[in-house]
Formats: C-alpha cells, sequence, structure tokens
C-alpha cells in the first residue's frame, strides 16, 4: 500500500469534471449572491487565501483573545435564567452547568438583587443592565467583596434609543448617567466591564452581518467619542468595554462575523494609538430565526447558532430556550437549552482545539470579505456623522428595512427555506402560544427599528386560518388529480406543501380521467377553490378540456392550474384564474385564498 499513489489533478480538472454533471452549465454559475452583497463561490481553494492567518491573541486578534483558545479560557455557559426566586434559580442553575451569573432584568428581579453576594466573585457577571444598569451596579458595589467581581454588568445607551426610539434627544443624559455609573463603580468593580456595544436591535430588526458590523464599530467609536469627552481615560474605555452579537442561520458566515469583528475592533484601536487586548464578545442565538409553529425545530436553529458562536470565539454564550417566542421559558426548555452548550463543550470537546477554523480557506475568505464591507460601511456612517446621526436621519434603518424586505421577499418566495412554517408545515403539529403586540414606542427625535421575526408574516396566515376555523369556515381547497397516481403525484404533493403553510387543508378527488368526473367532485365537496394537478401528458390529453367544462358548470368556482403550461394563454382562456408553481409568490397566494374564503363564506 505504501507503494500505491493517486494522480495529481489540478483545480481546472476539477472544475470540468465538475461542469460535466452540470450539462453545459459552468462551475460559475453556481455562484451565489447572499444578504450581504458579496458573491458566494462554490469552491475555495489556496488562491483565495489572503495573507497566512497570525497565531491567537495576535496580530488583528482574527483567531481569539486567548493565545490557548478554549483549552485555558472556557467560554461562560451564560444562559439568561427566567425567574420567581433569584437566588434558588441561581443555585439551580450552577448546579446543572451554567458558569455565568444571567438573567433578564425587571422589576421583579430588583427586589432581590441582595441574593446575587453568594454568587459574587465565583462566577462572571453577564448582564445587559438596560435601564436598570446605574441600579445592579450600585447594589453590587456595595457588597462586602465587591473588587472580587468579573465579568460585564453593562449598558449600550444607542441600543437602547434604536429598539425603543426616542421622543427627544435625551443622548446627553444617557452618556451623562453612564459615565457616572461607570465612574461609581471603577473603584468598587475594577474588573467588571460597564459599556455595551449591542446589535441585537439591529440583527432582529432584520440587518445583514456587515450591517451589524459597521454598527458595532460605529457605536464603538462614538462610546469612546462620548465618554473621553467626559473625563474618561481612553484605556479605561477601551478595558470597560464589551460587544454583544446575535447569531443567525447562516452558519459560516457567523463564524467569519464574529472573525471580523475583532479585526475591525483592532483596527479601531489601532487607530486610537492604543494597544489593543482584543475585543470581548457576549453572543445570544438569535430571536429573528424562530418560529411559533413546529417549535421543537427551534432546538436545532439554536444548536446551530452556538455551534457558529463558539467557533467564531465568543467570551458568553445564550443559547435561547426553544419557545423563546412565548416569552417565558419552562424548566425543560432553559434545561435543553444549557444542555446544548454542555454538549458542544463536555460531548463535541470543542474547548480542546484551538481557533478550529483558523487556515480555512472558505472562512478566512469569507471573514477578510466581511471586515472590507463592513469597514466601507462604517467609514459611509462616519461621513454621515456617525451611529447616532445614522439614526436620527433614519438613514440606519432605512437601509436595514432594505435587507429586511429582502429577506422577506426571499420567505414569500421560498427561496429562504424556514422548516415548519413556509416549507414542511405540519398542520397537526404543536405550536406556542404568543399573545399580544409590543407596546408603543417612542417616535419623534428617533424612530425605533421595528423588532420581529422572519417567520411572523407566515405565522400569521396559520392563525387567520384557525380563526376561520372559528367561524365555522374550513380553510380547504380541493385537488382535482389528472390520470393515475403516477401522473399526478409529483405536483399534488407539491401543491399540499405549497398550500400547508396557510393552515390551508386540501381535499383529494382521487383518478379523474374526464370532465365529468371532475364536476361530481366540486359537486360533492362544495369549496370554493380548485386547483387542477397532473403531468404535463395529462394536461395536453384533457385536461384543457376539463377546465373548459368546469368553467362552464361551475363559474362562480375558482379554478388554478399547477405548473406553468406552454400554452398558458388558452388556459387562462378555459377559465384558469392563475397557476401556482415553484416561482409562485406562496405567501401572496395563500392571503389571497383566506380572504377570498372569508368574502365567500359571509357573501
Amino acid at each position: 500500500m505504501r507503494d500505491q499513489s493517486f494522480p495529481s489533478a489540478s483545480l481546472e480538472d476539477w472544475k470540468a469534471k465538475s461542469e460535466e454533471s452540470l450539462k453545459g452549465r459552468t462551475i460559475e454559475t453556481l455562484a451565489k449572491d447572499i444578504y450581504e452583497e458579496i458573491k458566494m463561490k462554490p469552491l475555495y481553494t489556496r488562491q483565495d487565501q489572503t495573507v497566512a492567518s497570525p497565531f491567537p491573541a495576535q496580530g488583528d486578534f482574527r483567531r481569539g483573545v486567548y493565545a490557548l483558545g478554549y483549552v485555558s479560557q472556557e467560554w461562560k455557559v451564560a444562559q439568561k435564567i427566567h425567574v420567581d426566586e433569584l437566588k434558588v434559580s441561581l443555585q439551580k442553575a450552577m448546579e446543572k452547568g451554567q458558569t455565568a451569573i444571567s438573567f433578564e432584568v425587571n422589576d421583579v428581579i430588583l427586589t432581590q438583587l441582595e441574593d446575587l453576594e453568594e454568587f459574587h466573585g465565583h462566577y462572571p457577571y453577564s448582564l445587559n443592565g438596560k435601564a436598570y444598569h446605574g441600579r445592579l451596579l450600585d447594589t453590587v458595589s456595595r457588597f462586602a467583596s465587591a473588587v472580587e467581581g468579573t465579568g460585564f454588568i453593562a449598558q449600550d445607551p444607542i441600543a437602547i434609543l434604536a429598539e425603543n426610539g426616542a421622543a427627544e434627544d435625551n443622548v446627553n443624559v444617557a452618556y451623562k448617567e453612564l459615565y457616572e455609573a461607570i465612574s461609581k463603580a471603577a473603584q468598587t468593580l475594577p474588573n467588571v466591564r460597564t459599556i455595551l456595544v449591542d446589535t441585537t436591535p439591529y440583527h432582529n430588526g432584520g440587518a445583514n452581518a456587515v450591517q451589524e458590523l459597521a454598527i458595532a464599530i460605529s457605536t464603538g467609536v462614538t462610546h469612546i467619542e462620548e465618554l473621553s469627552s467626559r473625563g474618561l481615560s481612553l484605556d479605561t474605555i477601551l478595558s470597560k468595554l464589551v460587544f454583544q452579537f446575535s447569531i443567525g442561520a447562516n452558519f459560516f458566515m457567523e463564524v467569519a462575523k464574529l472573525r471580523a469583528a475583532r479585526i475591525l475592533w483592532s483596527k479601531v484601536t489601532e487607530a486610537y494609538g492604543a494597544v489593543s487586548q482584543g475585543m470581548m464578545i457576549s453572543a445570544t442565538t438569535s430571536s429573528y430565526t424562530k418560529t411559533v409553529f413546529d417549535p421543537y425545530v427551534n432546538m436545532l436553529r439554536a444548536g446551530n447558532e452556538a455551534f457558529a458562536a463558539v467557533l467564531g470565539g465568543v467570551q458568553y454564550l445564550h443559547v435561547s430556550p426553544f419557545n423563546e417566542p412565548e416569552g417565558a421559558a419552562t424548566e425543560f426548555s432553559e434545561r435543553i437549552a444549557r444542555n446544548t452548550q454542555l454538549i458542544l463543550r463536555e460531548e463535541a470537546h470543542l474547548t480542546m482545539t484551538i481557533d478550529p477554523a483558523g487556515g480555512s480557506w472558505y472562512i478566512e475568505h469569507l471573514t477578510n470579505e466581511l471586515a472590507d464591507k463592513a469597514w466601507q460601511l462604517f467609514l459611509g456612517i462616519d461621513e454621515k456623522g456617525g451611529i447616532l446621526e445614522g439614526l436620527k436621519q433614519g438613514w440606519i434603518q432605512s437601509e436595514i428595512a432594505s435587507v429586511r424586505e429582502k429577506r422577506e421577499t426571499a420567505v414569500s418566495t421560498r427561496k429562504q427555506t424556514i422548516v415548519g412554517t413556509n416549507k414542511y408545515a405540519d398542520l397537526r403539529g404543536d405550536s406556542l402560544d404568543v399573545q399580544g403586540q409590543p407596546g408603543d414606542k417612542a417616535t419623534g427625535f428617533i424612530e425605533p427599528i421595528p423588532q420581529g421575526r422572519l417567520a411572523e408574516p407566515f405565522e400569521r396566515l396559520r392563525k387567520k386560518a384557525t380563526l376561520l376555523k372559528e367561524k365555522g369556515i374550513s380553510p380547504v381547497v380541493g385537488l382535482i388529480t389528472l390520470g393515475d397516481v403516477k401522473s399526478y403525484k409529483m405536483r399534488m404533493d407539491f401543491i399540499q406543501g405549497f398550500l400547508s403553510p396557510g393552515g390551508i387543508e386540501s381535499k383529494v378527488s382521487g383518478e379523474i380521467l374526464k370532465a365529468e368526473a371532475a364536476e361530481e367532485f366540486i359537486k360533492e365537496t362544495n369549496l370554493q377553490h380548485y386547483i387542477i394537478c397532473g403531468s404535463n401528458e395529462q394536461y395536453e390529453a384533457f385536461g384543457l378540456a376539463v377546465a373548459e367544462q368546469l368553467k362552464v358548470t361551475y363559474h362562480n368556482v375558482q379554478l388554478y392550474l399547477a405548473g406553468i403550461p406552454e400554452e398558458k394563454a388558452k388556459w387562462e382562456q378555459s377559465g384558469i384564474k392563475d397557476f401556482i408553481h415553484v416561482k409562485s409568490n406562496c405567501y401572496e397566494t395563500l392571503s389571497y385564498l383566506l380572504a377570498d374564503m372569508e368574502v365567500g363564506a359571509d357573501d
């Protein structure tokens, strides 16, 4: 066997072999445009490598902030526990693998902050203080062992404005309060970071990775300028900063995003003449990607996102429970979320490899492209006066809205799949109970960035279908299947999968060989909408005649055709209202059908 060898193959050989299977297309046709306006190539090679990556904790810190990665400093399991009794809940969480103090801050928690003293110094904090920032720092600063505290209790006043909006200019007040809170805590909590750059509101508004990165860097620069003008030194500000990112569904993009973030921040600190110590990153799996229907799929989504976060080199990680859209986790969902991290640590052994993504031609190239594009956008934001001015002008909101619309269009047309929502929907599966809408946001000075989830439009369709059922209206469409099962099954399956995301069921006629059988099926089912399904051969043989006859006999019934026939005009003349195919806008079609069912029932 030692004497065996394989013939060498050049890149051109690989391309030629690949193009044989593409039936005349070139391999370049497999390139894909993505939301970040980066063209993803089907293959990355050594030719795509620009410069060799430095060692971790060196150079631009793309490979992480610790020389030995997670071997020396494991990421912190920072699950945001939902509690009634803070002390008891934290104790249980720590016993089950939690390694950081993390929870959603609210008015109830504020009455129990003294209970944190038992954990102070033993576990680092991972807290976005938001409006409660000063109160949190003040309480923790009074602990007897306050100086032993680590982690972060931080706030990003700009993110609060972006998420909630503002009726008047209170930026100076916000930064004055932040400065005072940081200054008070500097002596008593020397190792606790208190300044946050939070990109979550932008991510949940639909921003792409380039926008998240540029906004993060612009926010960090604004923090430096605002706080240094009030008396904080550059070294103090840099040592108190922590960045928070939401991790989306595009696995390699999210890995590259975190690596690019460290490159960009290293570039900023270098521009300020400071010695960079790297970027501390707290990450949370995305809320934007989660769904109400088929909610257990959220576990898979969160696992994918958590894996990307760890490979990207975060220091703190929260994995969202699968029922997060309901607003309150259960003991079971919190356990599964926490165990996701423990599996990555204990079973996948991700703490035993230093920067596994380092050196990958694909990831390194993507990292560089992201960093370059984000830097250019950061410069564009800076030219407009910075992140605050961009928000005041509405330019940031508009740019994010443009990407959000592209995402929603891709989901509506099913170019982007959301499993269990716009594809593979289970009409009898589980769903979460999401009540109410967010409260009113402030407007005037800064318009809030709309927060939401990508699946919401289709979820509204499912809710509409449920409401119709409660009114006694069955959201059902009849399928007129031409020929034998072999002839119609492929298109019948497609149509059933097309209808189910809107909560619409189907009644199947069985083999239809002549118009009279189709008429009998309509008479028996008495529905408003029917879709003719069959093979192209069946359409040519007698499908058109069936449609023409049904138009005469049942002129009030709406007829659709599965697929696009060659003689489209003839089918339209025969009474076909529309054609349902892979390029159809699924959301718009289903929305129309449900609305028409309701109107038809009222007539």
